[in-house]
């Protein structure tokens, strides 16, 4: 696994996107999409409410990012095959125990079993229902959220079972550090560091070649592998690769 540590969750989706540009490997998807894949990674940072929370080269900026990150906390009218909302504040869809339905909130779960016993490695919430998502085309790619605290801080460990590291992550780590925020303030406590694992890192080097181009800065910035310069031909690198 390598560990990228940064100071702000901005920069840290920078970092990532550049790793696994320059080094990861092509690989089709069971869904036959083209993907630049990498080893699991790490993200690690120290102080996640620092600016930037937003890469200047995403394309997603303040204002989609702040909207998703009320969906999660908030929930959304939109409908879709499941939502991280749902799952953290209303899991157990089509689930049952003695005739009735199934719905835990197991962000309130958090708050209070830490609220009980502050030292508790069991602050946990999951996303994955089986029932559903085994039969998901779309399932959910968050799997685990995980809070402590130490040192008078909630710290935040977060894992994806997969991640779009170009379009998705930097949206993903500024809704979820909304939520370390949302839980910390209940608590009373600040916020300590907020760490993003993912177990299967890549982009979508053909789907999204639109979204790469900044980041990469014409081979300025980043000098991606061979596949992903001829498959954009939009610099002079193109021609060598």
């Amino acid at each position: 696994m390598r560990v990228i540590r940064a100071p702000a969750i901005g920069k840290a989706h920078e970092l990532v996107v550049k790793m696994i540009l320059e080094k990861g490997w092509i690989l089709r998807t069971e869904d036959a999409e083209e993907t630049v894949e990498f080893e699991e990674v790490a993200l690690q940072v120290d102080t996640p409410l620092a600016e930037p929370l937003v890469s200047p080269y995403s394309r997603f900026q303040q204002r989609f990012v702040e909207k998703y990150a009320s969906d999660l906390l908030n929930g959304s009218k939109a409908s879709f095959e499941y939502d991280y909302h749902g799952r953290l504040f209303d899991w157990g869809e089509r689930l049952s125990v003695n005739g009735e339905p199934v719905h835990v909130d197991q962000i309130e779960y958090i708050v209070e079993k830490l609220r009980q016993s502050p030292v508790s490695r069991r602050a946990i919430a999951i996303t994955w229902n089986p029932v559903i998502d085994e039969k998901l085309d779309d399932c959910p790619c968050l799997q685990l959220v995980q809070c402590v605290l130490r040192d008078g801080k909630l710290a935040m460990r977060v894992i994806f079972r997969s991640n779009d590291m170009l379009t998705a992550a930097g949206a993903n780590m500024y809704a979820l550090v909304q939520l370390q925020k949302s839980i910390a303030d209940k608590l009373g406590v600040p916020i300590g560091t907020y760490t993003h694992i993912s177990l299967v890192p890549h982009i979508y080097y053909l789907r999204d070649m639109n979204d790469i181009e900044p980041f990469c800065g014409k081979g300025q910035f980043i000098q991606p592998v061979q596949e992903v310069c001829r498959a954009c031909g939009r610099c002079p690198r193109a021609k060598t690769a």
